[in-house]
């Protein structure tokens, strides 16, 4: 720039300050309209060279602005977009440093947990704190420091949009990289997450859950009950995400936690079923077919069945843990094929493993059904009749670790 023009162009930017100053809601909202498309995508120098060396004066007036007047819903839209401009500006972080020292992460945190704002307001202001977070480990550390991981937890919970949602999925799993100090807080904040009625909620922490724990040297045991809890899913997507964690989880000291959990949910207690026949699961019944708790006990038996085929170990602490007469009873479970084909999958794998299982097994379902189960297991259950259902239902096997009745 040369001498003549820095003047003048000082002067054009005090004039764009004066009318900013001045200005109404309309003003400034035409004011930021034209900034936006002139600066969209500028460098740091670049935004320099236009505001004359001054650029951080007009950053300081939009986030006081925002502040101040986020509640109302004033132009937040079009200031969120603004504050981005100078946020992703690239070279620097000089913008950055001037934003938090404004409090602009706080004010961002406060807006993604307003209950005024819109949805697309609070997508767009987590989107600036993913900027925030990427730029580096103290940044993360801030966001975290102001309670950013509850709020941000809990908008991933809440919101009713998939834009929404995925925004603050990633803001969380850019807190987990490169952030030591704060990995435990935000891996129990996914833990407690998992409770939420959110699908697509549920899906994003589990696939989160599945990164934070590869880091993690111990599993915490408050992970086992909502984590079982997710194979009751109508939702594949989420229970498959759910039945990956757990066999990686299978690696951690919550293991037998998790395997006596799994086998007890193949044998779902009467009353635990009636419970389950309320007015808002009759409704859910009549439209999938499928009670929640039977839906569960068939992916209980596919995970086991998973499980089982990567580890001998794992598999003879599950015959130990009486698997065989609890494949057994979900097998005779007329009331859901799904849960009938994936126990005698699994099934099968234990006959094959042990011979001994497999004499058992023949003398409580009979010759017939044992050379049908050993043809083809999957389509055990067309075979199956009431009878033969009770048969399952209320067999009493039990088979020790080394394959043995006691």
């Amino acid at each position: 720039m040369s001498a003549q023009e820095e003047p003048a162009n000082i002067g054009k930017v005090l004039s764009f300050l004066r009318e900013w100053d001045r200005g109404d809601r309309t003003v400034r909202s035409r004011l930021l309209n034209t900034f936006l498309a002139q600066n969209t995508g500028r460098t740091f120098y670049e935004l320099e060279l236009e505001f004359a060396q001054v650029a951080s004066l007009f950053l300081a007036r939009l986030t006081t602005w925002m502040r101040l007047t986020y509640m109302f819903g004033t132009s937040l839209g079009l200031q969120l977009k603004a504050i981005g401009i100078f946020l992703s500006a690239s070279s620097h972080d000089q913008y950055l440093m001037e934003f938090l020292e404004d409090g602009g992460v706080l004010t961002l945190l406060e807006i993604v947990n307003h209950s005024q704002c819109k949805e697309e307001e609070k997508a767009e202001a987590l989107r600036l704190l993913l900027t925030v977070a990427n730029a580096g480990r103290k940044y993360k550390e801030i966001i975290c420091e102001s309670h950013g991981v509850k709020v941000i937890a809990e908008c991933l919970a809440k919101s009713n949009t998939d834009e929404t949602q995925e925004t603050a999925w990633a803001v969380l799993e850019s807190l987990i990289h490169g952030n030591p100090k704060y990995q435990n807080q935000i891996y129990k904040s996914l833990i407690a997450l998992m409770m939420c009625t959110s699908p697509k909620a549920q899906q994003l922490v589990l696939h989160t859950l599945h990164t934070v724990q590869s880091k993690m040297k111990t599993a915490h045991h408050s992970i086992v009950e909502p984590l079982l809890n997710m194979l009751r899913s109508l939702h594949l997507v989420v229970q498959d995400e759910a039945i990956n964690l757990i066999l990686d989880l299978k690696c951690y000291d919550v293991r037998p936690m998790l395997l006596k959990g799994l086998v007890a949910l193949l044998m779902p207690a009467k009353e635990e079923v009636q419970q389950h026949q309320n007015m808002e699961e009759s409704e859910i019944i009549e439209t999938t077919g499928s009670l929640p708790v039977f839906v569960q006990q068939a992916a209980a038996a596919k995970t086991i069945r998973l499980l089982a085929e990567d580890s001998q170990e794992v598999c003879r602490e599950l015959v130990s843990l009486g698997v065989i007469q609890h494949l057994l009873h979900a097998m005779g479970n007329r009331e859901h094929y799904d849960a009938q084909i994936q126990a005698s999958l699994a099934l099968e794998h234990f006959v094959h493993s042990y011979p001994v299982i497999e004499e058992h097994v023949q003398r409580v379902i009979g010759s017939t059904l044992f050379a049908a189960f050993m043809h083809n297991a999957d389509t055990l259950y067309i075979h199956i009749d009431e009878t033969q259902a009770e048969i399952l239902l209320t067999n009493k096997l039990n088979i020790t670790e080394d394959g043995d009745k006691p």
